[in-house]
């Protein structure tokens, strides 16, 4: 713990402060949480021996391919398509080009064209909107026979999307079809079928954290009267097996986030070990990056605790200190720094250093450059945003976008994601991050501007610097509701470009990188749909402990 100086006393005066809500789930809470390495066994057991019946589903060629791609639908629904990577692929690659002249002469129902729609583009296919046309009248509107199905409004809202520029209109009308039929029946259906519709309303599958969705979906697939009962087993034995791996590595980062004592330490900043966690298990869930989240959960629990320095405690003065000597990044550099920010220095550099002694072994202790390098860019943004706030200065929208796009961290956190994931993650797809991509862009501006969308108001009680909301409002001397819906639209088409840079197979990008960079906009999504779940913490409590804590029931 440092001790406050007669000069940090002077400007204790000077600092802001947020009040940030206290911690629901403390570091001491899941540190103390062994892990149950029998039950782990046990379940790997069972789980190894019902992946061989999946398998043969696969590869069976009893099997159609739609119904092929309807089985491979649910293994993703239910969180362990991870298992079958290859023989999804082979199938989806080896079938597509073929299903598209199926669907064309006329065979599927609507149902059945939402959900290849949705699962082929899911995986990089671009299966083209036009698909849907035949489903339409003359006045080109949806037959009044099909619009009264809930499976086929369901799945049709699901498919609408993954909408990409220049097809907006069909997809958005396909959209604005299937959502207000669905708000229609909400009330007429089953009452299983009613809370799956609920759900999808207000959360997108799309746009959802995978391993949260999946569990919400295997509460909706066990009421499912066609469910096929070994997947349902199958799903939920995984989940459980998952997450005693996700509590052992909570309650390892939580003995070395209990080091840093957050509340004697960084009094002012946000206490969330658990939150953070979310973000690196939204990112990915798989077991085989265990490793690669304890380093994003710590490279992310680093960046929120520079945040609240930059954003409210730190003075100017202090601020123009310890930027510059972030850029050094030299442990030396601290000699200048006030005691509070010495010790937050000497972590994140530790943290750094420790990834590069971890990676050496690997041989890619080098690639930590480009993480460090992030952390560098996003300290210059952040001091930017400081001295906006210290000056009275209010940029023009779109010179606190390019600066936003910085300090959403999201550069920062995919490039600290790509550091655990091996091979997959060479110098070159390094350089490609770096570069700024057309959907690293989409994904950063949907982190940045979703915030905003939810934080400005109280960010401007405590007098923070201005949002995205105020700047367009100050630039075009539009109403707060003007600036909140052209924001809206910004985050909207910046869906479409995600999408769009999912799309292009054969794709330079390796799936599995791409997929990190849309599920930390899902994550975004997560955190900020309704307010800052990250810092009110009370909103994200039920997914603590349904990720962490609960495991599902088993019935034999």
């Amino acid at each position: 713990m440092f001790m406050a100086t007669k000069a940090d006393q002077t400007v204790l005066s000077l600092r802001r402060t947020a009040n940030f809500p206290p911690a629901i789930w403390g570091p001491q809470y899941f540190a103390s949480i062994s892990f149950d390495e029998s039950a782990f066994d046990l379940y790997t057991k069972q789980v190894e021996d019902l992946k061989a019946h999946v398998e043969h589903m696969l590869t069976d060629s009893t099997f159609n391919i739609v119904e092929k791609v309807k089985l491979i639908d649910s293994l993703c629904r239910l969180g362990i398509s991870y298992h079958f990577e290859t023989e999804i692929e082979n199938q989806l690659n080896q079938n597509f080009d073929s299903l598209l002249n199926l669907i064309e002469n006329d065979v599927y129902d609507l149902n059945t064209v939402a959900i290849l729609f949705r699962v082929f583009r899911q995986h990089g296919y671009k299966m083209p909107c036009d698909v849907f046309n035949k489903f339409k009248d003359n006045d080109g509107n949806f037959k009044e026979s099909l619009v009264n199905d809930v499976h086929s409004m369901l799945n049709l809202y699901e498919a609408a999307h993954l909408n990409m520029n220049g097809e907006a209109c069909i997809l958005d009308e396909l959209l604005a079809c299937a959502s207000a039929r669905l708000k229609s029946m909400e009330n007429q259906c089953e009452s299983h079928l009613a809370k799956h519709i609920a759900y999808a309303l207000q959360q997108p599958l799309h746009k959802g954290i995978p391993r949260i969705e999946s569990r919400q979906f295997i509460s909706f697939y066990e009421q499912d009267e066609s469910r096929n009962e070994m997947l349902l087993k199958l799903a939920k034995l995984d989940f459980n097996r998952v997450q005693l791996l996700h509590q052992q590595e909570l309650s390892h980062l939580s003995r070395w986030y209990d080091k840093l004592d957050i509340p004697s330490n960084f009094p002012y900043a946000r206490e969330r070990i658990a939150e953070t966690h979310i973000w690196s298990v939204g990112i990915y869930f798989e077991p085989q990056y265990s490793d690669a989240r304890i380093i994003l959960t710590k490279v992310i629990a680093m960046i929120s605790i520079l945040d609240d320095t930059y954003d409210l405690y730190g003075t100017i003065e202090e601020l123009r200190l310890l930027t510059p000597a972030i850029q050094r990044w030299n442990i030396g550099a601290i000699d200048h720094l006030p005691e509070y920010m010495k010790f937050m220095y000497n972590v994140l550099w530790n943290v750094y250093h420790e990834f590069e002694n971890q990676l050496e072994s690997e041989g890619r202790s080098n690639i930590v450059s480009y993480a460090r390098d992030a952390m560098k860019e996003l300290s210059r943004g952040y001091h930017v945003e400081a001295e906006w706030f210290h000056t009275g200065i209010v940029p023009t929208f779109d010179e606190y976008l390019k600066n936003g796009l910085v300090t959403s961290s999201y550069h920062t956190i995919l490039s600290a994601s790509f550091l655990g994931m091996g091979e997959i993650a060479g110098m070159d797809d390094f350089e490609w991050l770096k570069s700024s991509p057309k959907i690293v862009q989409a994904s950063m501006a949907i982190g940045r501007l979703m915030n905003d969308l939810v934080s400005h108001k109280d960010e401007q009680k405590r007098g923070d610097a201005a949002s995205g909301v105020e700047a367009y409002m100050k630039q075009h001397g539009s109403s707060e509701s003007e600036a909140i819906e052209y924001v809206e639209q910004k985050v909207a088409d910046a869906w479409k470009d995600i999408n769009e840079g999912l799309m292009g197979r054969p794709n330079n990008m390796s799936m599995q990188l791409l997929m990190r960079v849309v599920n930390i906009a899902r994550v975004s999504h997560f955190f900020y749909k309704v307010d800052d779940a990250y810092t009110n913490s009370t909103t994200s409590n039920y997914h603590v402990r349904a990720l962490f804590i609960d495991q599902i029931p088993i019935t034999e």
